[in-house]
């Protein structure tokens, strides 16, 4: 199985350097000089690091065959993977997001959606749950908010504070239309004389 760890942002600089947005907890571990990465599309790929570096909150990566711009800009988008075999069986801490996808979001015993995605920011990750009506609500993803993944028994257990939910959700109907499809269309027509 593969473990996507990144997306390939635009091009920085005229080097073949490209922006990633990060999709693991170990940055450090996984973008080192030398690693390979499976990509989608496979057309750009594989592909191995040549060059890891923070500009700020942002990785940059080089990689070898791609030494400027224009070759640099072809790759934007693409999504580079590892395999699962290549992780460490000891690293207990967190999880992945092939394991919390499909896990049932409860808060107290009430089933309130799924999770479809983990987005894993620089600053706090978010969980997306998505609602039986499929509104999606984005979590943080904190042992404030998230007290409990249970992996085995398949779900994770909320804790959200107050309009969490509503946030996502729109604004009133508005007036104008509201209403237009329900009683005025149930009523049949006036017979003409």
């Amino acid at each position: 199985m593969q473990l996507q760890v990144a997306r390939i942002g635009k091009p920085h600089g005229i080097r073949g350097e490209v922006t990633v947005q990060v999709l693991t907890d170990a940055p450090e571990d996984r973008f080192v000089p030398g690693t390979e990465f499976v990509v989608d599309p496979a057309s750009a790929g594989p592909l191995t690091v040549r060059s890891a570096r923070w500009n700020k909150d942002i990785l940059l990566l080089g990689f070898e065959g791609v030494a400027d711009r224009n070759r640099a800009e072809t790759l934007r988008g693409a999504k580079l993977f590892i395999e699962t075999e290549e992780l460490d069986e000891d690293d207990d801490e967190g999880w992945y997001e092939h394991e919390l996808v499909g896990l049932e979001a409860r808060v107290a015993s009430q089933a309130v959606g799924k999770v479809t995605a983990l987005n894993t920011m620089p600053v706090q990750d978010l969980l997306v749950v998505e609602t039986p009506d499929g509104k999606e609500i984005l979590i943080p993803f904190v042992e404030q908010i998230v007290p409990e993944v249970n992996i085995e028994e398949g779900y994770i257990l909320l804790t959200p504070p107050a309009g969490l939910f509503e946030i996502n959700e729109e604004g009133p109907e508005d007036p104008e239309t509201r209403g237009s499809d329900s009683a005025e269309d149930e009523t049949e027509p006036e017979a003409k004389a």
